[in-house]
Order: structure tokens, then sequence, then C-alpha cells
């Protein structure tokens, strides 16, 4: 019995840049997940309670979180999903520009699954999206997105 379905990854993330990138890097990798982009804090949470303009949409079996954000900062988004028992089990990917121990130990405290600091080299950039995306579809067996915790 084949139970292979396409991955549901959520990045949040507001530079324009980053998105392209990290576009990129999913192509380039050539597994056929799927990508789903908002650009704040904000817009994250209405994605993952399927809220106004993302009523319908998956859920997300991965979400790649800019701690940087308009209107809700990462940090406040890695607390609410964490904190909610619908979503908690959705793992996070922390990744952004900060090097902070500050930020780093903040979200390991909030229940972060990986912190992931990006490249400011384009190559180096599309490896480490690569390999976040090959570990969390190629590696990691992840919760069936029907069953909620």
């Amino acid at each position: 019995m084949n139970d292979w379905r396409p991955i549901e990854v959520l990045l949040v993330e507001d530079d324009q840049g980053d998105i392209l990138l990290t576009r990129e890097a999913f192509e380039l990798n050539k597994v056929s997940n799927r990508l789903h982009v908002v650009n704040d804090g904000e817009q994250a949470m209405d994605f993952l309670r399927q809220k106004g303009e993302h009523a319908g949409v998956p859920r997300p079996d991965l979400i790649l979180l800019d701690l940087n954000l308009p209107r809700k900062s990462g940090l406040e988004v890695l607390e609410e999903v964490k904190l909610d028992e619908d979503l908690r089990t959705i793992p996070v990917v922390v990744l952004t520009t900060s090097e902070a121990e500050e930020d780093i130990l903040l979200s390991y405290k909030m229940h972060a699954n990986a912190y992931v600091a990006k490249p400011v080299d384009f190559q180096q950039f599309i490896r480490v999206v690569r390999q976040i995306d090959n570990f969390f579809v190629t590696v990691v067996k992840l919760p069936n997105q029907g069953l909620r915790a």
C-alpha cells in the first residue's frame, strides 16, 4: 500500500528575496511538496486556523518560520502554535537571519523543532533549505494531518 502524499510546507517569511530563494531551493530539490507562503505572523495564524482567505487550505506538515515578521513576531507565532492543542504537533523550523543566543534559546524553550540561521551566500542558502526539506520529507515520519493530538 502506498500512502505517499506531498508534504505541505508553510513558509512564514516577509522578505521577498528569501521567499524566492526558498522556492528555488524546493524546485531544485525536485521533491513534490507544496510550499505555501504567508508574509506576516497574523497571516500565519489565519492560515493555520484556516480563517478568512485561508479557509480550506491544507494543514501544514511543516512550518518554516522567520523570527522578524510584521504584525506578529515569529516568536509570538511559535508560542501560539505550541500552546494550541490542534497545532502543536506541527514541526516548526525557525529559519532566520538572527544568530543571537537569546533568540536560539528562547525558540527552543518555546519548543521549536530546529533553529537554522539563514546563510547569506546563495549556494549555502539553497543547500540549507534542501537539507531541511530532505530531512522532513525523507528521514522524519510526520503525523497524519487528519489526526490531531
